[in-house]
């Protein structure tokens, strides 16, 4: 279990030591379903969801509103208040504070889960405006975390408050701003540094530039990878954003209607994406480089999520559907061939004949 004695400031144990395996994932969601009740049925936000982050890693998790990466994030860190109700899986956290022993965060109780929120695990809320306090001074905020997490003295917390400052790029004159007398992306700094202060194993970014202009979103996402690389720790990064995510991801994995279609690593998802979804989603957004080409939408809606269609939920949208695909169980499968074997896809047509998209399609890589 997490330990009770923690020490002060930052973590001095290097990232490598390992008092057990550390080669297991740091995170690893199993199975993991959750359910919004309401009076018309329940709406079946995550449905069976498998994913896993490394040490060090970056996962982008990626796909339109409504698709259920928020409710993924918050439902593993037990953040859902009703009518959100988790029907089923498995959430293993497996960090060095814990001696690289799986704890299963469905088990805690509240106490545990304290000790475990921000100092293990903390999140970059979507809205800075909304996710910072506007009564309160910057500095009281980023102290707020060292309170509950760690033993030290006042200039010390001053002290290490003025380093994770320092980290981000915001002058340490802003200590006594309030949020409404600070930029955007200062504001966003100022989240990502809160999300810091006590040295977090993992770090969930959800949304961390939206709103923001590309200027400061490309400032940001620099910040970020230099941070990581810094600090050692590992980033679950959620966006709508698929070009965005190709900046900072390792992995990326592709949410529709609650459930994962694809995974792969970032370069194949961008080159050779396997599912007619991703596909969508990459020809949305405007290529930098070669010829000029037209963008196209996904045609069509999100399917009700309280009665999903038999088989595949893309196949109203689908331009390869077939009568096979109403029948299909949606789970992930290895896409073999130039995909390699880090590539998974779980649509049927992939499956069976290794579709590859046309030329016209990949245009935008």
């Amino acid at each position: 279990m997490i330990d009770d004695q923690l020490p002060k400031g930052y973590d001095s144990k290097p990232r490598s030591e390992s008092n057990g395996d550390a080669s297991q994932p740091v995170l690893e969601i199993k199975g993991f379903s959750v359910a919004y009740r309401s009076r018309g049925g329940d709406v079946k936000a995550v449905e069976n969801v498998d994913i896993t982050i490394n040490r060090g890693e970056v996962v982008g998790l990626a796909g339109e509103s409504g698709s259920g990466k928020s409710t993924l994030a918050y439902g593993a860190c037990r953040l859902l208040r009703p009518p959100a109700v988790i029907t089923a899986g498995s959430v293993r956290y497996n960090g060095r504070r814990s001696n690289y022993t799986p704890v299963e965060l469905l088990d805690l109780d509240r106490d545990q889960l304290r000790k475990l929120r921000w100092r293990e695990i903390s999140i970059v809320f979507q809205s800075a405006m909304n996710a910072l306090n506007p009564v309160l001074r910057i500095q009281d905020q980023l102290i707020d975390a060292m309170d509950v997490h760690l033993d030290l003295s006042k200039d010390e917390k001053l002290d290490k408050v003025v380093s994770v400052l320092d980290m981000v790029g915001i002058p340490r004159d802003r200590l006594r701003s309030y949020p409404h007398e600070l930029s955007g992306g200062m504001r966003q700094r100022i989240v990502i540094a809160m999300a810091l202060t006590v040295d977090p194993e993992l770090v969930i970014m959800d949304e961390p530039t939206t709103a923001l202009d590309v200027v400061v979103q490309r400032e940001i996402l620099s910040q970020i990878v230099e941070l990581k690389e810094r600090l050692g720790f590992s980033v679950l990064f959620i966006t709508h954003d698929l070009s965005l995510m190709m900046e900072i991801a390792d992995r990326v994995a592709i949410m529709y209607a609650g459930q994962l279609v694809e995974v792969g690593q970032s370069t194949d998802i961008h080159h050779q994406p396997a599912h007619p979804y991703t596909q969508g989603l990459l020809n949305s957004f405007p290529s930098l480089r070669g010829p000029k080409r037209t963008l196209a939408g996904i045609p069509g809606v999100t399917p009700d999520l309280r009665d999903l269609p038999p088989g595949c939920p893309f196949i109203p949208r689908c331009k390869f559907a077939k009568p096979d695909c109403t029948k299909v169980e949606m789970r992930l499968e290895k896409v073999e061939g130039i995909l390699g074997g880090k590539h998974f896809s779980a649509c049927p047509i992939v499956i069976a004949n290794n579709f590859k998209p046309s030329e016209t399609e990949r245009a935008h890589a």
